[in-house]
């Protein structure tokens, strides 16, 4: 829900969308290890949790830009991947999946392609052939619609070290099957 031009946005703001998005990541992704790479930047504290109030694509796109330039501006060990929550635009899982067309399309403006990608996240995220109840789906659903910028060079590094990355997803929906839709939302619970 989008607020009128001169209003703030209705909805989160920066402390419980980033507070929220923090629990995730660490009782989803970290927890169940949804990402068996996501740990170890994590307990460095190389993740970067950004706030966008942007209540456009437009205004997205703008700080998309701004998070892509500083992520490659700044060496790996200081920030190795962002996560760019934008609780107030692109609540419309198909809008938020035409849009990632416009992120790949800045990639390759701002040349970075080959350097860093866009990964999505999503509360209605839903993978092709999939219905919308289908549990697999949690795998890439955040508590807000967010933009994970991770660098192609921690991703290299990341597969080359894992044994068989491409048994990732398929152990991620047993992992999800097992858990089930109540112990998906009792994982947040309390």
């Amino acid at each position: 829900m989008t607020a009128p031009h001169d209003e703030a946005p209705v909805g989160p703001g920066e402390d419980e969308a980033i507070a929220l998005t923090r629990r995730w990541l660490e009782k989803a992704v970290i927890g169940l290890n949804l990402c068996p790479f996501a740990k170890a930047v994590y307990v460095k504290e190389q993740v970067r949790f950004a706030y966008s109030d942007a209540t456009t694509p437009q205004q997205l796109i703008e700080q998309l830009g701004e998070e892509l330039l500083l992520l490659r501006d700044v060496p790996a060990d200081q920030i190795d991947t962002t996560l760019l929550v934008h609780p107030h635009v692109l609540q419309d899982f198909l809008d938020y999946n035409d849009f990632l067309d416009r992120a790949d399309a800045l990639i390759e403006a701002l040349e970075l392609d080959g350097v860093l990608q866009v990964a999505s996240f999503h509360p209605d995220y839903r993978f092709a052939d999939s219905l919308p109840d289908d549990i697999e789906n949690h795998s890439n659903r955040s508590p807000f619609p967010t933009l994970h910028l991770l660098r192609e060079d921690s991703i290299d590094r990341a597969v080359d070290a894992y044994p068989d990355p491409d048994a990732i997803v398929e152990r991620n929906y047993a992992t999800l099957r097992r858990l089930g839709h109540a112990g998906w939302r009792g994982l947040f619970e309390g």
